[in-house]
């Protein structure tokens, strides 16, 4: 799908913030070779670029227009297209971070076991994924495909749920490495606008769905989803929108 780096980064501050806790959560060690799956914009990069000031920063990413922005906000830094999948980098890597990329793709039970042997001895695979598929943010998307009448056209995108639960990442992980770590973080986000969860989503998980639509049953779905939307997550008192929002992480040494 095409992404926009711009409406993504509407909210860079608040989908910044969990790459900020797992990058305190690593080991303090020197590393070499650090990989940044699903790099986005890049801003996820640089700040492991500031922290680690002597490794060699790459980031990866399918997106053309992803990397544009990379490229365009942070020159120094290396900028490769290339899918998590097929992720193989020349040398082992020291740390492979991501920051809300593989929940997107779904045959965790082979891709962590291949990323892990992309890892040096002692490297350091730290990631994290979203996981409010329950919630309404995500289950109203199903629910304004039926109700407008577009989900035939739609259900080609409605999966299973990717993201599995702690226990299932454990016995993964486990077999293959000698530390695994493994929480759950439920972020009550504090949002600005007239209908910012609708504008968050319409940033990430909507998109797709957006994507696959006419003008006009594009506007029609995209419309009742901000309906109910704002039904399910009022306006406080004070004018700003709570968002809860959870997210699963993992850190695991090789």
């Amino acid at each position: 799908m095409e992404w926009d780096p711009n409406a993504y980064l509407s909210f860079e501050r608040t989908r910044l913030q969990p790459a900020v806790d797992l990058i305190n959560r690593i080991p303090n060690k020197n590393f070499n070779e650090i990989a940044d799956l699903g790099c986005g914009p890049g801003n996820v990069a640089h700040l492991l670029s500031q922290k680690w000031i002597n490794a060699n920063v790459t980031g990866y990413d399918s997106s053309d227009e992803m990397l544009a922005k990379a490229k365009q906000t942070y020159s120094d830094i290396n900028w490769i297209k290339q899918n998590a999948e097929t992720f193989s980098p020349d040398q082992p890597a020291d740390l492979i971070f991501s920051n809300a990329c593989l929940q997107w793709l779904h045959n965790h039970e082979t891709l962590f076991p291949n990323l892990i042997k992309q890892l040096s001895n002692s490297g350091v695979f730290a990631i994290q994924m979203p996981n409010n598929y329950r919630r309404p943010t995500h289950q109203y998307v199903k629910r304004a495909a039926k109700e407008t009448r577009l989900f035939n056209k739609l259900e080609g995108l409605f999966y299973p749920i990717p993201v599995n639960n702690p226990d299932h990442y454990y016995d993964i992980l486990s077999p293959l490495c000698r530390q695994v770590d493994i929480w759950e973080t439920d972020y009550l986000q504090e949002l600005e606008g007239e209908n910012p969860v609708a504008d968050w989503t319409a940033g990430s998980y909507l998109r797709p769905f957006l994507q696959t639509l006419n003008d006009e049953d594009k506007i029609r779905f995209e419309q009742h989803y901000r309906n109910l939307i704002l039904e399910a997550y009022p306006k406080q008192s004070n004018g700003k929108t709570l968002l809860p929002f959870k997210r699963l992480f993992i850190l695991a040494i090789h």
